[in-house]
């Protein structure tokens, strides 16, 4: 069974090499890769633990590495693409049990229940140590997924909020949070989270509703309309957006 599907599309520029990538989440934390069909054509061990819930932002891609969220293990998993698969290329220390991480000029790691910290990249080799540490202003414990936008990252917590912070001409994460104004109060649970050119799309569970931020605010909420099988997830919104 695949938990938590949190997907990313790798080599997107060839239409005939893309890749989707998730992970199993299991104990024993797997990265399961599937061609265009939906067809399962590798199954690699993240060297970690999973077991995190609340539909987290498991795996991340990018040109040609990915990474995957141990969750049980406090790490994560970076992964580069050869020919048709992905080979194990390192694992990251993270302080506390990660529940999302993406990509920018370093690899933001959201750390939950209270930190974001970014590490650099070096071609295909990530440092393990941060170059950033940030404290979330709620820091409740609920953060839920992480993406970039520009030169800022975009936490959602499922209760009530969404943070942005600014990333340095570097990719490190930086400064202090600031919260995003305008979520309505009856949307109080965003969720999954997708970035796309100038706008962040978070998915609102309970609510059937995706919202539009921009430049730190919410402009506008709308009826997703995902199946129910889906309802407040990134899993579809992360392919189809």
């Amino acid at each position: 069974m695949l938990l938590f599907g949190a997907l990313a599309t790798a080599d997107a520029t060839n239409e005939s090499n893309v890749l989707v990538i998730t992970a199993s989440n299991t104990e024993q934390n797997q990265l399961l890769v599937c061609d265009d069909s939906d067809r399962l054509i590798q199954t690699t061990s993240t060297q970690g633990q999973g077991g995190v819930g609340g539909n987290a932002g498991l795996v991340a891609a990018h040109g040609q590495l990915s990474a995957a969220v141990d969750f049980g293990s406090k790490s994560v998993a970076v992964f580069q693409r050869g020919g048709k698969g992905f080979q194990f290329r390192q694992l990251i220390p993270t302080f506390s049990s990660s529940v999302s991480d993406a990509f920018g000029h370093a690899i933001p790691t959201l750390s939950e229940p209270l930190i974001v910290e970014s590490h650099r990249i070096y071609g295909s080799h990530v440092n393990g140590n941060p170059d950033g540490v940030v404290t979330l202003i709620k820091a409740d414990g609920s953060a839920a997924q992480v993406r970039v936008l520009n030169q800022q990252l975009f936490v959602t917590e499922k209760s009530g909020a969404i943070e942005t912070s600014n990333l340095l001409d570097d990719g490190s994460v930086s400064g202090i949070p600031n919260l995003v104004q305008n979520i309505p109060k009856s949307l109080d649970t965003p969720f999954g989270l997708v970035t796309r050119g100038n706008n962040a799309y978070v998915t609102i569970a309970h609510a059937d509703e995706i919202s539009l931020v921009r430049n730190g605010t919410v402009l506008a909420s709308d009826v997703t309309p995902l199946d129910a099988e889906f309802r407040g997830t990134a899993a579809l919104l992360q392919l189809r957006v």
